[in-house]
This record gives C-alpha cells, sequence and structure tokens, in this order.
C-alpha cells in the first residue's frame, strides 16, 4: 500500500511535470511570435515617424520657397522701379546741362520749365532702402530639442502584474466577483483585461485540454463581476492584466475559484418510515423501511428527485439530526442544512407518475404530525395528480390555486434576508407563486410524497 501510494504520487508528479513541459514549450514558441510582432510594430512605429519627419520636411521647404519667391519679387518690382527712374533722372541731366549753355536771354526764360520738370523727378521720391530684407533664419528650426528627446526615448515601461485579492473575491448565484489590487501604484494604467475559463482541476491551469479564455476588456476599475455563468464545471479560472496607452503587461498569477453549486442531501434519519431516501432522491414506499432493501433495483414509483443547479452560500448549519421521525399522513423529509442568511436556489424534478406531492421550506420546530404549508412555520405548494390535477400554494393551512400548468421541473428561490421565497418554472423561468414575510429562525428545504 505504501509503495503504491508512492507509485501514485510519483505517477501525479510525472504528469504535472509534462503539463509544465508543455506550458514551458507553449511559452517559447509565444515569446517568439510576441517579439516578430513587436519587432513588426517597432518597424511600423518609426516608418510612422519618419512619415511624419517626410511630411514636416516637404511643408517646411514649400514655405520657404514661397518666402524666397515673394521677397524676390518685392526686390525686382523696386530694382525695376530704381531702373526707370534713373533713365528719367539722366534724361533730365542731359536736358538740363543744355539749358545752362544758353546765351540768348529770351530763349533762357524756358529755363523755369525745365525747373519745373526737374524738380518733379520721380528720383526724388523713389526710396533707397530695400522693401525686404535678404534674411531668412526666421524659418529655420531647432531640433535640439526633440533630437535630445528622441535620444532619451527608452520603451514604454510595461505595467506590472496585478494582484489578485482572492479573500475579496466573491461566488454567488451564477456570479463571480473578481478583485484585484496593483503591486505600486502607476498612474499610467489606462485600463485593465480580465480572462477567465472553466476548467476541471483545482491546481495550476494546464495548457492541454484546456477551454479557450473569455476575454473582458476596457476594464476601468480593479473589479469585476462576471454573470451569467453555468455552474456546470467545477472551477474556474481568473486572470487579469493592466494596460497603458501602448502595451500590456504581465497577466496576473492565474487563480482558480470554486463554482461548483452547494448541494444539500436530504435527512433520512427525520424522514417518514414510508418515504425511501437516497442522498437527493426521496420515492414513497408502501412496505415501509424495512423493505427498503428489497425494492432498491425495482423500477422507481411515486418519487421525486431534487436536482439543485446553484445557490449562492451564506451561513449554513447542519440540521438537528435527533429530531423526531415523521409520522402519521405526513410522508415527509428534510434537508440536511439550514439556512440562517443569503440567496439559495435549487430545483426540483418529479416523475412523471408521481401522485402527489409538495417542495418549500420549514422551521425546524415542524411537528412530526405536521404537513408542509398547514403550519404558520412551514411554506410550499402542492401539486396533486389522483383524479384531476391541482396546482396550489400553501401556508398557514390556507390555500391559494395556482392558474399555471404543472412543469416538469420547479425551481426554488429562497431570499432568507429579503424575506422571499418564490416558485418559478425552471424551464421558461416564469414565475409561479412568491411568498413574502420576514424569516426568524433558520429554514430547511422540505419535501412531503
Amino acid at each position: 500500500e505504501t509503495l503504491q501510494r508512492i507509485v501514485s504520487t510519483l505517477a501525479n508528479k510525472n504528469d504535472e511535470i509534462h503539463n509544465f513541459i508543455d506550458m514551458l514549450n507553449y511559452t517559447i514558441k509565444n515569446v517568439q511570435i510576441n517579439s516578430s510582432n513587436v519587432i513588426s510594430e517597432l518597424d511600423e512605429e518609426f516608418d510612422g515617424l519618419y512619415s511624419i519627419l517626410d511630411e514636416m520636411k516637404g511643408t517646411m521647404a514649400n514655405t520657404i520657397q514661397q518666402e524666397e519667391s515673394r521677397k524676390i519679387q518685392a526686390l525686382q518690382d523696386q530694382l525695376s522701379q530704381c531702373n526707370n527712374a534713373l533713365e528719367s533722372s539722366e534724361e533730365l541731366l542731359e536736358r538740363a546741362a543744355q539749358s545752362l549753355d544758353i546765351k540768348d536771354a529770351a530763349e533762357f526764360l524756358k529755363v523755369e520749365k525745365v525747373e519745373q520738370i526737374v524738380t518733379m523727378a520721380s528720383a526724388f521720391r523713389i526710396s533707397l532702402k530695400p522693401k525686404v530684407s535678404d534674411s531668412m533664419t526666421h524659418l529655420m528650426v531647432d531640433f535640439a530639442l526633440e533630437r535630445r528627446m528622441l535620444q532619451a526615448l527608452k520603451f514604454l515601461p510595461v505595467p506590472k502584474a496585478p494582484e489578485i485579492d482572492l479573500p475579496a473575491c466573491l461566488v454567488a448565484d451564477n456570479c463571480i466577483t473578481v478583485s484585484w489590487r496593483m503591486p505600486e501604484e502607476d498612474s499610467r494604467i489606462d485600463h485593465f483585461v480580465l480572462e477567465y475559463r472553466k476548467t476541471n482541476f483545482d491546481g495550476l491551469p494546464r495548457v492541454k485540454d484546456e477551454q479557450h479564455w473569455e476575454l473582458i476588456d476596457c476594464i476601468k476599475a480593479t473589479e469585476y463581476t462576471l454573470s451569467g455563468l453555468k455552474f456546470d464545471t467545477k472551477y474556474i479560472n481568473l486572470r487579469v492584466q493592466a494596460c497603458n496607452k501602448a502595451v500590456a503587461g504581465e497577466y496576473s498569477d492565474p487563480v482558480t475559484l470554486e463554482t461548483k453549486a452547494f448541494v444539500f442531501s436530504l435527512d433520512s434519519t427525520s424522514s417518514h418510515l414510508n418515504l425511501k431516501v437516497e442522498d437527493t432522491y426521496v420515492e414513497w414506499d408502501p412496505t415501509g423501511g424495512k423493505g427498503q432493501e428489497k425494492i432498491k433495483g425495482k423500477e422507481n414509483k411515486s418519487s421525486d428527485v431534487l436536482s439543485p443547479k446553484r445557490t449562492s452560500v451564506g451561513t449554513r448549519h447542519p440540521a438537528r439530526g435527533s429530531r423526531d421521525r415523521f409520522t402519521g399522513e405526513s410522508y415527509t423529509v428534510l434537508g440536511d442544512i439550514a439556512i440562517e442568511s443569503g440567496q439559495h436556489y435549487w430545483e426540483v424534478r418529479a416523475q412523471k407518475d408521481c401522485k402527489s406531492y409538495s417542495m418549500g421550506v420549514t422551521y425546524r420546530n415542524l411537528g412530526k404530525f405536521d404537513q408542509l404549508g398547514k403550519t404558520n412555520s412551514s411554506w410550499c405548494i402542492h401539486i396533486n395528480n389522483w383524479l384531476q390535477t391541482t396546482f396550489s400554494a400553501k401556508h398557514n393551512n390556507k390555500t391559494k390555486t395556482l392558474d399555471a400548468p404543472v412543469p416538469d421541473r420547479i425551481g426554488v428561490y429562497c431570499d432568507f434576508d429579503g424575506g422571499q421565497l418564490a416558485f418559478y418554472n425552471a424551464n421558461s423561468k416564469e414565475l409561479l407563486h412568491t411568498f413574502r414575510t420576514r424569516f426568524t429562525q433558520p429554514l430547511l428545504p422540505g419535501f412531503m410524497v
């Protein structure tokens, strides 16, 4: 036996090593793929930077050329004006010199007109200052600061991996609330990414035979509630990563939360002797408790099958196992777990030939002759298929007929703190009936057949 245990332990260890080797190979492959992807993205970033610089260079060169053309045109216009004025002045000088050579007094009287013409010469009105300067330094650029920034450019720091706060995580009903924190303050975090997947293993996530990760992106807070889950597997893997504007960090160490619903059983020690009870199965047995062994292999008759699907677990305490057995006409069995808080849900399925049965909740003080729904401390719905089908809700010996077909599966929802007991068609989710009260004592699921 010792050797078998050692061999079994070693086999399990070998299996873990195989899984770890697969994970390492998978990680190596991902490192190669991710490195290639990052290099491609780096090329794209620099190509984009080159493209921007080329575009900026073209725009600036075009601006310089336009300024050059404007200045040259202004100076050429001014040069043309000066040439015209100079040509006109030279003609006037020649005429004035000729006038000075006139000796005849009468002829010289005409010099006054020449004087007026010379006085109005354009050379006296023209500006001898260039309209524009030849400086182009105002269009120069200084990339010294940008150059220093580019030279100091480093890879953007990768956000550290978040840490999942396992004690703060909550599994309730069909929801999981995941909470996490950063190991140190990081103001550049933009959002978080949560990934989850179902698994049947309670250890580290495995590479082989695992479902793919489901992704929730763009989470701004440091917690998230996953809803609408179906507890058809026992565990769920969770991991979180932090992202800044450009890069995602490493994933947190994955955690595994148990999502299997709390399943209660039936307390056979207190059931009526005419009931055959096995775990979550109860059958009316006319031979009494002594005949249970004889009919164990026979076809089930007039029986209920209890099928808990999911429940959020509040404070639960085992039912009192030493209570008196139900007797007389109270063909009753109770659940073995008491509910003192929280929200709980279970489903009940009856076989087609089941003639009469009830389901609900009761305080522990239900008497051994009492029937569900006929006391002020029990609530139930009752189905009777003897002559014609009747479907009713019962409490404190008061009956209310339910105007709905009897479903093959009935869901029971108990909100202890909210004082609500509701019954549903488990297939269509249609509400059948709701009791509202204030529960003052622990409740036990109750069944009658």
